[in-house]
């Protein structure tokens, strides 16, 4: 391998770490609901009246409900660690696990449609889901610049197998 094979290959493996971690981070965030939304009122102005009364809303439902809702909350975060793991195959071998971040990116674009329609049907309000949309919109980032990096590696790796063959 040469200087740049391992450049490249070293640029791939932090923005995937940057991302698994990211990613699980996201999901483990659903564990402690309830404290979540105390802390975001306790910090947003009431004068945010369309927010303060939303998040009011959704403490007030958290409190209420049944203990069994959060027992959701944690297959939610563990779908999130699982999915987080899946992208390590992309550190072992970038080229051949490019449909990883492919996977992925098409699940960060998903991510759009899936919060304005069940976000409708829910009858979530459009900035709420434009907070969710953004986990797709900044998700697809990193991965851009892997798979970028992965199909380049790819050529630089061809060029070199062709380079030692003749």
């Amino acid at each position: 391998m040469n200087t740049q094979t391992i450049k490249l290959r070293r640029h791939i493996s932090y923005l995937i770490w940057f991302f698994m971690v990211s990613l699980a981070l996201s999901g483990l965030t659903a564990m402690p609901a309830r404290e979540g939304v105390v802390f975001l009122l306790s910090i947003i102005p009431s004068s945010w009246s369309f927010a303060y009364e939303y998040l009011t809303y959704i403490k007030e439902a958290l409190f209420s409900c049944n203990v069994i809702l959060f027992y959701g909350y944690d297959w939610l975060a563990f779908a999130h660690i699982i999915l987080a793991i899946l992208f390590y195959g992309v550190i072992k071998d970038p080229v051949r696990n490019i449909w990883v971040v492919e996977f992925g990116m098409i699940a960060c674009i998903l991510i759009i449609p899936f919060a304005f329609v069940m976000g409708s049907i829910r009858g979530i309000p459009v900035w709420w889901r434009l907070v969710d949309c953004s986990f797709g919109v900044f998700g697809i980032i990193p991965l851009w610049l892997v798979r970028n990096k992965v199909l380049a590696l790819q050529k630089l790796i061809e060029t070199e197998n062709v380079n030692i063959i003749f």
